[in-house]
């Protein structure tokens, strides 16, 4: 909450607490300590700024009815020195409190004062977390679900960097392990067919068939040639891949810069197997006694630890495709020492998190420092129809064939209007569409409006300019209120979106934001209005233009100054 709001419900407590003491003084409440109690916005403002249900909590503890309790609150209640003028009492006793006008005075200074600063806190304290997500395998391009992945996951490093951590972003890069063997063996196949033929070379029914495999098999045969037909097929599957996967490594860091989004690491599996990682976290768990014997393989006790029983090594040796995730969680948490591990993850990751959870219980890992986010499928509209191919090429939409259709801006602001945790529609109808009906359009127009208005003020003569107290005491209709009050609970929905890992509270917040200004600027007039009235509405207008530039950096969405 913005440095007002929290000063203002810290002065509600201390008010409240101390009306019990002056009314337990006079006797008219009976001796005890006043039980815990919660502040809240009423649903309805008409009703209050603040509720507290004090009284309704005291009933066993004074023995006496909540209204009553109520009543002797309010006689020894005291707000001076307070943003509050008045305290009403309300149904069965709840507590109804109203903000002077020296609050909206107050919270208008701190966005202009702070400027591009305003929404940040340290609520975070400055621990380390790291936020790995996207992590496509790196055997093809990524996948519409990736593309809604990487505008959580951006947008909620973001929102955790805004509300006082010390963020990392990662993508972890599969290139270990079976995907990338049946990577190899694909290309291995396009390769041999140029120079043998399909029927000679037949494509295996488990294969990656993508256009890209055969594209990669030609470019490494121009560079080539027949080097590799005759060689063993450890050599030729090495040197494919060894061709093939950084390509592809670099084409997905290049589609991701596309989409805005730059990692601080791009950590490889591979190192794992390379510098024993693997093998170690196998010993520890063994000397733990977490794991036992059966059938020739290697189990983890997955009961003991709230999961399931599961293999970690195979009787033939190899271990799980789970052996090396939990030695990179293990490197997360333990080795490099971020507070917090948050991994974005799809929906179809649902059985593997406690099994990893689990794990690294095992490991002597609070699996508290594991949050893991899991995201529901993503389904693209158009015409009011699901669709799974694109019109052009007849095959999947991918991260890019997405962004050649939709705006990066459009794609980041709707891939974060939903909570993770719900399935989605993505309309690519109304993602390409310029009106109101396009959410990302109707916030950025609140914002070029407001940059026009200041074009259109300054060209007849009235510039911006800092206004008195008493004129900002001025804005006091129901819809400059309104429009102060969201202001005022930026920073709040910036830490309730850190604390619930839900980047959607932004943009909610922002299409409020938009819609009460369009509001206001239908309401209240500027022009032709007496000089320091018409100042302070500027003033309000500047304001807001500072808080939907923060909203809308933090999204690494664009702010147009006109449309």
């Amino acid at each position: 909450m913005s440095k007002q709001v929290q000063q203002a419900t810290n002065q509600l407590r201390s008010a409240i607490l101390s009306a019990a003491r002056k009314a337990q003084t006079a006797q008219t409440l009976s001796a005890g300590e006043l039980p815990a109690f919660t502040l809240e916005v009423p649903a309805d403002r008409s009703h209050g700024d603040w509720a507290a249900n004090a009284a309704m909590v005291s009933a066993r503890a004074f023995h006496m009815a909540p209204r009553k309790i109520a009543e002797a609150l309010v006689q020894n209640l005291s707000l001076d020195g307070t943003f509050f003028d008045r305290c009403e009492i309300a149904g069965p006793g709840f507590l109804n409190f109203f903000y002077k006008p020296e609050f909206y005075t107050a919270v208008l200074r701190d966005v202009h004062d702070s400027g591009e600063t305003y929404g940040r806190s340290n609520f975070g304290g400055g621990k380390r977390v790291l936020v790995e997500f996207v992590s496509a395998n790196p055997t093809g391009p990524m996948h519409i679900g990736n593309a809604r992945g990487g505008a959580i996951g951006d947008c909620l490093a973001s929102v955790l960097d805004a509300a006082g951590y010390k963020v990392e972003r990662e993508f972890y890069i599969n290139d270990a392990g079976n995907q990338v063997n049946k990577f190899g063996m694909s290309l291995e196949v396009r390769y041999l067919q140029i120079y043998k033929g399909e029927d000679a070379v037949p494509f295996p029914e488990d294969g990656y068939k993508g256009a890209d495999i055969t594209a990669h098999a030609k470019k490494f045969a121009e560079i080539n040639g027949d080097k590799y037909v005759d060689a063993p097929e450890t050599e030729r599957r090495k040197a494919l891949v060894s061709y093939a996967l950084p390509l592809n490594i670099q084409g997905l860091q290049d589609d991701l810069l596309k989409y805005r989004i730059k990692y601080d690491n791009w950590f490889r599996e591979s190192t794992l197997h390379e510098n024993g990682a693997v093998e170690r976290v196998i010993a520890l768990l063994k000397e733990k006694g977490a794991t036992y014997e059966k059938d020739g393989a290697l189990w983890f006790k997955g009961e003991d630890y709230g999961s399931e029983d599961f293999v970690l090594v195979r009787a033939n040796g190899v271990p799980t495709y789970v052996v090396p995730d939990i030695a990179y969680h293990y490197n997360k948490l333990m080795v490099r020492k971020f507070d917090k591990a948050i991994d974005v993850l799809g929906a179809d990751h649902h059985g593997y998190v406690p099994r990893l959870k689990g794990a690294l219980q095992a490991l002597g890992i609070d699996p508290s420092n594991l949050d893991v986010l899991l995201m529901q499928m993503v389904r693209l509209v158009r015409d009011g129809e699901v669709i799974k191919a694109s019109k052009r090429s007849g095959k999947a939409i991918t991260l890019v064939t997405l962004l050649e259709e939709v705006p990066v801006d459009a794609a980041r602001f709707l891939f974060n209007l939903r909570e993770p945790n719900s399935e989605m529609d993505f309309d690519l109808d109304l993602a390409v569409q310029q009106d109101s009906q396009n959410p990302v359009y109707y916030v950025q127009y609140a914002y070029a409006r407001i940059c026009s208005l200041f074009k259109t003020m300054a060209a007849e003569g009235t510039d911006l300019r800092d206004c008195t107290d008493a004129e900002l005491a001025q804005l006091n209709a129901p819809e400059e209120i309104e429009l102060v009050r969201h202001l005022s609970a930026y920073t709040g929905e910036i830490v309730e979106a850190a604390k619930n890992y839900d980047p959607a509270r932004i943009t909610r917040y922002a299409l409020t934001l938009a819609t009460l200004f369009h509001k206001f600027y239908n309401a209240c007039h500027i022009k032709g209005e007496e000089d320091s009235l018409a100042a302070a509405r500027l003033y309000l207008c500047d304001c807001v233009r500072t808080t939907l530039h923060n909203v809308l950096s933090l999204l690494k969405i664009t702010a147009p100054e006109s449309m």
